[in-house]
């Protein structure tokens, strides 16, 4: 059941074919709570179906019974209400519904949604035959994902039952939405869950998000870089200093190359002198470099001590503050020394994307090109079609991917070796580069050559490379690098981690949706490969 109070409403709402009235009627039914259906209520107002409304009355009449409508229900206490798919989208109705309830937005992929409104008539935003159907589908989620991302609490009903969304949804009430507009992600860790919490202005929220999670109030150190620490260390550690908590703030050099054993010694050092102990907690303030110095010291500090994930850069947000990998280079080649550290919490404050340089934001871009790839070709259809909108829900979408694999597979022995997908390439050209290039631009050309392997190995159509290609063109990102030696990246690739004895890894696309790990496709295809994309 829920510890949910008996006297707020639980409001379901989403896009259409989303299953609010199904699940609806199944939640109240386990909660013994009256059940409204709003789309119900609507037709017995006119008299005649919700199509002959729109048709007979136009869409202005429809939608001002249904904001009077809202607010009747926002009176009202204790129901299980079940919204119309654009109830919502208007502020006003949103905001009257969540003074006296929690909102829950239900999900589903395009794919899904088609299949279960296919056979319905009764859609009058959805007239013509199937394929104008998915395109409307489509550009009705695009108009509404504002809307649809600033709902609290996000169930996914893809491939679920019923039953099992009920579940879900009953999950999701039992969760503390701590801040106004905050996602919460649960992730299922080896161990234990922890929570990604997706929100505007999170950061100035993080004392209590700690100390709502049992995180120790006392010294506590800050990890970032000069850069990151000028805009956020201080806001960050006054706000952690009103939840109790000590702050240090312990700076490091900024970029990969400062990503050494000698710079994490440096670490212990400063944690030594802010007097942590073994339930202070670390506090990873910057991106993927920050998060796995940062990581990797929490995990072997006086043997292991609390850990959280504060990432400032979209590819932190979206890829390496997420399932727990931490590490260290060695001169030859990228986290060749590292452990796995699942954090207490991630914290993922999307206002802070405003300060990242420009060819930083479009480094974070490729590793949500990669998550469209293996698993979300909604979001990179929305890529194609829009560009990179409404960051927090290209960020929420990116990071559920990631979460899906990561739970499966938290230390990396099988299918979680998907989410490498462009990286053996990428790495060797970052190591050849000595990390002038950045990881996102290095990615991103290594999904081109990944497409283009896949491609010649005959296990994907050339318009998939092509249409990979141009969208890492279109967002800004490298398709090609020149200067460089195949010899040389070549024996870079002999040094990646994602080897497997003597014998290299790769992992290619077969369609959107469809990536599998290969080894060793033969030096022909890997050199070929790397042909296409070095000038």
């Amino acid at each position: 059941m829920t510890n949910f109070p008996p006297n707020k409403n639980i409001i379901l709402t989403g896009f259409m074919g989303t299953g609010k009235s199904t699940v609806g009627r199944l939640l109240a039914a386990q909660l013994n709570r009256p059940f409204v259906d709003m789309d119900e209520e609507l037709v017995a107002h006119f008299g005649k179906a919700i199509a002959l409304v729109f048709a007979e009355d136009g869409e202005a009449i429809f939608r001002e019974a249904e904001q009077q409508l809202c607010l009747k229900l926002a009176a009202q206490q204790g129901l299980v209400i079940s919204t119309g798919g654009g109830a919502l989208v208007t502020p006003t109705n949103r905001h009257a519904l969540a003074r006296t309830g929690t909102l829950i937005c239900l999900t589903a992929t395009v794919a899904e949604i088609v299949r279960r409104v296919d056979s319905v008539n009764d859609r009058p935003m959805l007239p013509g035959a199937k394929v104008e159907r998915e395109q409307r589908i489509r550009s009705l989620l695009y108009e509404r994902r504002h809307a649809y991302a600033a709902i609290p609490h996000q169930v996914d009903t893809t491939g679920h039952t019923p039953e099992q969304i009920v579940q879900r949804v009953l999950e999701a009430l039992n969760a503390d939405a701590e801040a106004v507009g905050m996602t919460r992600i649960a992730v299922r860790g080896p161990s234990e869950m922890y929570d990604i919490c997706v929100g505007d202005n999170l950061l100035s929220q993080t004392g209590l998000l700690l100390r709502n999670r049992h995180v120790h109030a006392g010294p506590a150190a800050i990890v970032t870089n000069p850069m990151v620490g000028a805009h956020y260390a201080e806001l960050l550690a006054a706000n952690l200093r009103e939840a109790g908590f000590q702050p240090a703030i312990c700076m490091v050099p900024e970029g990969e190359q400062h990503k050494t054993l000698a710079n994490v010694a440096k670490l212990y050092e400063q944690f030594l002198i802010a007097g942590l102990d073994r339930r202070s907690p670390v506090l990873a303030l910057g991106g993927g470099v920050i998060g796995d110095m940062a990581g990797f010291a929490a995990a072997t500090y006086l043997r292991g001590v609390p850990f959280v994930q504060i990432p400032t850069s979209l590819l932190a947000m979206v890829d390496a503050s997420v399932g727990g990998k931490t590490g260290v280079d060695l001169p030859q080649g990228k986290n060749l020394v590292g452990a796995f550290k699942q954090p207490e919490v991630v914290i993922i404050d999307p206002t802070v994307i405003q300060t990242l340089p420009g060819a930083e934001f479009r480094s974070g871009l490729a590793e949500v090109i990669k998550h469209g790839i293996i698993g979300a070709p909604d979001l990179f259809q929305q890529l194609e079609e829009y560009g990179p909108t409404s960051m927090g829900h290209l960020v929420i979408d990116a990071v559920r991917v990631k979460v899906q694999i990561v739970e499966e597979d938290p230390f990396e022995r099988g299918r979680r070796a998907l989410l490498n997908l462009g990286h053996t390439f990428g790495h060797a050209i970052e190591l050849v580069s000595e990390f002038t290039m950045r990881h996102g631009e290095a990615v991103a050309v290594g999904l081109v050559a990944a497409a283009q392997m896949a491609v010649a190995l005959g296990r994907c159509e050339p318009q998939l490379a092509t249409r990979i290609t141009n969208l890492v063109e279109h967002l800004g990102l490298p398709t090609s690098v020149t200067g460089y030696d195949l010899e040389a990246i070549l024996f870079a690739m002999g040094h990646d981690k994602k080897r497997a004895g003597k014998t290299l890894r790769f992992v290619i696309p077969q369609a959107l949706g469809n990536t599998v790990l290969i080894d060793d496709p033969g030096l022909e295809f890997v050199q070929n490969a790397l042909a296409q994309v070095l000038k």
